[in-house]
């Protein structure tokens, strides 16, 4: 008799979560209650942070103390700034974060210590000290000084400051705010599976984090957003993309950006996200990719009834926003360090070690011969 086999864990409930849910009567992703296309409108990123690790959204105080907090744990060790200059230059952004978050787990005081107390300190300094690693690489890499944090910039504001030494025009800044809200948190997906899963372990909080980063770097969950970007790179001009986009499913090619396992008619981020990358596009003077993107998704709906997913849209607003492509998911990243840490702590609270079956179909078996008579 066969064994009922889901393979990944399909339809499988395996805990429960407050953090967030993909709500069928309002049709939208929400973090812990609120729908996230209205947290985008009403609040900034730091709201929705404090939001997801405090279960609430703050108050004026609350925000003032959690962003203080954050600006005073930017800065990373000389250790860490070293290792990262002695990084090879062509390393993948996302294993620069891997390895960085790692780092600071050696460096951390308090990594053994999970206790709730201690994992909202480590879960605020990772969360911190993250992008200033990321943006460190960005400027090693091309051959240029360092940039430090300033305390005086918003999240967004000092990650565009340490990328580029400058900050753009507010709307830009809003975009970049509105995709790290969109990208803050999404219930079981793969990399906070393997974070929970970690965790379940009783692992502390930086190793589940880096086990994160490492899942999330594949193209079939957070590198999508740069495949979006090869994809359009490919297609090159809007009078290109109809035929680009037929000969690919005819040749059954796998069109990233499209399809997901949680929502069946649609992201409810893409709205939202698509937005966004119109008024970017608007500003910066060039519809191109716009254009590429509006044939490419009537296509997929038309002859697929497949809809996008939120790494549509968010992959080429950053590339006008002048990142390079293989920093689209780093900057997931450190949006999704939010949404982990929150998982994280959950898990420490009603544990249960994570330790599913799996149907055997090896060899019956076998005797072991000695090495003479094999």
């Amino acid at each position: 008799m066969s064994e009922d086999i889901k393979k990944g864990l399909l339809g499988i409930v395996v805990d429960e979560t407050e953090v967030s849910k993909v709500m069928p009567e309002i049709n939208s992703l929400t973090y812990r209650g609120y729908a996230a296309q209205d947290l985008c409108a009403a609040c900034r990123f730091e709201e929705v942070a404090y939001l997801i690790l405090n279960k609430d959204l703050p108050n004026s105080i609350q925000l003032k103390k959690f962003e203080k907090e954050e600006k005073d744990h930017r800065e990373l060790s000389k250790n860490l700034y070293e290792i990262i200059k002695h990084m090879p230059k062509k390393s993948h952004p996302m294993d620069v974060a891997r390895t960085a978050v790692s780092v600071m787990g050696l460096e951390d005081k308090e990594t053994s210590n999970s206790s709730p107390e201690a994992n909202m300190r480590k879960a605020l300094r990772i969360f911190a000290k993250t992008p200033t690693a990321l943006a460190a690489f960005y400027r090693i890499r091309k051959g240029k000084k360092i940039i430090k944090p300033k305390k005086d910039l918003t999240f967004a504001e000092n990650f565009f400051y340490m990328c580029f030494g400058k900050v753009p025009q507010r709307e830009i800044v809003k975009a970049f705010d509105v995709s790290l809200i969109l990208y803050a948190e999404h219930s079981f997906n793969v990399s906070t599976f393997t974070a929970r899963t970690i965790t379940s372990s009783l692992s502390d909080i930086h190793g589940a984090i880096t086990g994160a980063i490492a899942s999330l770097k594949g193209p079939l969950h957070g590198g999508a957003n740069e495949e979006v970007m090869h994809m359009m790179r490919k297609i090159k001009k809007p009078e290109n993309a109809l035929k680009w986009i037929n000969n690919a499913l005819k040749n059954k090619e796998v069109v990233m950006g499209f399809g997901h396992r949680v929502y069946k008619s649609g992201d409810s981020r893409v709205p939202t996200m698509r937005e966004y990358f119109g008024k970017v596009a608007k500003i910066k003077k060039d519809r191109t990719f716009e254009k590429i993107y509006d044939i490419v998704e009537k296509v997929m709906i038309k002859k697929k009834n497949i809809y996008p997913n939120v790494d549509y849209p968010t992959g080429p607003t950053y590339h006008l926003m002048g990142f390079d492509t293989d920093f689209f998911t780093p900057i997931f990243v450190i949006s999704r360090i939010t949404g982990w840490s929150a998982h994280i702590m959950e898990q420490h609270a009603a544990n249960k070690l994570i330790r599913p079956l799996a149907s055997y179909k090896g060899n019956k078996h076998r005797k072991v011969m000695q090495l003479n008579q094999r």
